[in-house]
């Protein structure tokens, strides 16, 4: 089914969407504006996907070289999370052009900024460098300190990328369809992680011994041709109705960081809490669950976080905007408590699972986990989180709430969990002694039912902003005191 299908629902046709508050809006619109969010989706999560595969597999001996492979390993996941750590400082400074400047703007100078530190990670220098490496003298220290300033950009555009996505869909989508509608840019979510995912593959297929080539640089020149192609897409896009309104009414917020905080921190801190499950599970089964399988304790060797991220990715695929439709006919709030019980039932039972040492059992378990639990919260969370905030500071609200929950669970999440399996390694004797740290799957395992606990308690205090009008410039957590 296209974009331009009359089969949609009530609001889009043939011609024109007729839904009343946005009477300007056409199929062709709608549908260059689904393609443009889309693309710059799949070209972050492309990005994130191979980020966290290559914390987990080879950034250790090529940039944070350690006699002791645990210390290299959370070297390795501590540039993951500067990534992470910056992405609020994104949010603000790109959040504030998005409610001052528009959408389209600030999303074409996000996907500008992670493509060209994306591929910029290809071109580094590594510290020891390799026979088989384009430079094979290597640089020491610099070539870390290199590959953190590019992840800073990447964090740094990554900051307001999936906010503007999930903003420009929600204000062009009809009223009664922008729970589906806002979920297609997550999509692209999907289609990002496959590629990364295979481009993996094929790399770690070719060659085994990947970290003493040039191989492990393709997946991360490759971004440019999904910076292209995003760019092309991007630069033909209208703005939101809801900015053009804004702009046409002279209603810009000049100062949207100030009263953001003055009025909005009720949904700032709600924001927050729905996201900790979400992206504390996306974090932990594609970076950490990949790193204690192959561990010496588990065993399992081969390719098998990008087997992995493909079934889940196109599980994904069918689950989001399956969650996006099912937050249209039952409202957020019940549709993303559903996901994330659906986590927590299953958190301990997926990471015994994981702890057995099985290929096929491990390819399983992460698909449901990922597929399921977190792509389904995250299916339903577009229009959410769009629809909490006022018509005024939409995309600062937006980018703030996603990107500090980013730092509290995405960031920290493998952080914790490398430190964690490292702590368990040591209490069973060192990674000498067979099956040190087999054990960690108990602790990772409480850690992620923790964060969705806090997440379920959130959605019990938090309105359902469903139907709301998007020009309405009050939250909906005010909203709804009114």
């Amino acid at each position: 089914m296209t974009l331009d299908s009359p089969h949609l629902g009530d609001g889009v046709n043939d011609t024109r969407a007729t839904a009343s508050d946005h009477p300007e809006v056409t199929t062709a619109d709608l549908r260059r504006a689904a393609w443009g969010a889309s693309a710059g989706s799949a070209l972050e999560y492309y990005d994130f996907a191979l980020y966290s595969l290559a914390s987990a597999l080879v950034f250790g001996p090529l940039f944070f070289p350690s006699d002791n492979p645990s210390t290299g390993l959370i070297l390795s996941f501590a540039t993951y999370f500067i990534g992470f750590a910056v992405r609020p400082l994104g949010g603000i400074f790109f959040g504030r052009l998005g409610d001052r400047m528009g959408r389209k703007f600030v999303l074409l100078a996000t996907i500008i900024l992670m493509g060209v530190a994306s591929t910029g990670i290809g071109l580094l220098p590594t510290y020891h460098g390799s026979e088989g490496d384009w430079y094979s003298g290597g640089v020491g220290m610099l070539a870390p300190l290199l590959l953190i300033a590019l992840r800073i950009c990447q964090g740094l555009g990554a900051g307001a990328e999936m906010a503007g996505a999930s903003i420009l869909m929600t204000e062009y989508a009809p009223k009664n369809r922008r729970g589906f509608f806002a979920s297609l840019p997550f999509l692209g979510v999907q289609v990002g992680t496959v590629v990364a995912a295979l481009v993996y593959f094929l790399v770690y297929f070719g060659d085994g011994q990947v970290t003493d080539t040039w191989l492990w640089r393709i997946p991360f020149l490759a971004s440019v041709v999904i910076l292209g192609v995003a760019m092309y897409l991007r630069v033909n896009l209208k703005d939101s109705p809801t900015f053009r309104k804004l702009k046409a009414k002279h209603q810009i917020d000049e100062h949207p960081l100030q009263n953001l905080l003055e009025h909005s921190r009720p949904s700032l801190l709600r924001g927050i809490g729905l996201r900790l499950a979400e992206n504390g599970s996306s974090s932990m089964y594609q970076a950490l669950a990949v790193a204690y399988v192959t561990s010496a304790a588990v065993g399992v060797t081969g390719p098998i976080g990008a087997l992995s991220l493909v079934f889940a990715a196109t599980l994904g695929a069918v689950v989001v905007p399956i969650a996006g439709r099912l937050s249209d006919r039952y409202g957020r709030v019940k549709t993303y408590r559903a996901f994330a019980y659906f986590q927590l039932v299953s958190a301990f039972p997926i990471w015994w699972a994981l702890s057995q040492g099985s290929v096929v059992l491990t390819i399983v378990v992460i698909s449901l986990a990922l597929g399921i639990g977190t792509w389904g919260m995250f299916g339903a969370q577009s229009a959410f989180l769009s629809e909490l905030f006022g018509s005024q500071q939409r995309y600062l609200g937006v980018s703030v709430a996603r990107e500090v929950s980013a730092v509290l669970s995405g960031g920290l999440a493998p952080l914790i969990g490398a430190w964690i399996i490292a702590l368990v390694v040591a209490a069973d004797g060192g990674a000498s002694v067979p099956g040190a740290g087999l054990g960690a799957w108990v602790f990772i395992a409480g850690y992620l039912c923790i964060l969705t606990l806090i997440t379920i308690g959130t959605t019990y205090i938090t309105p359902d902003p469903i139907d709301r009008s998007l020009d309405d410039p009050r939250d909906a957590v005010t909203a709804s005191k009114a």
